[in-house]
């Protein structure tokens, strides 16, 4: 089994955003949760298409 460091560095990432999401809600903090929503958002659709370009190369 082959670990793919990329993938285990962007699933690290959107852990981090989603963590400083209910961190943000829990100090009220509407400007840090949307940040944090945005930046969850960029990585986790980098990450679906570094997925499927991987996908149709056959390298997954």
């Amino acid at each position: 089994m082959v670990i793919k460091w990329n993938f285990l560095v962007l699933a690290l990432l959107a852990v981090i955003c989603i963590s400083g999401i209910g961190i943000a809600i829990a100090e009220k903090s509407i400007t840090i949760a949307a940040i944090c929503f945005i930046a969850l958002t960029g990585i986790m659709g980098y990450g679906f298409t570094q997925k499927k370009k991987l996908r149709e190369q056959g390298k997954l």
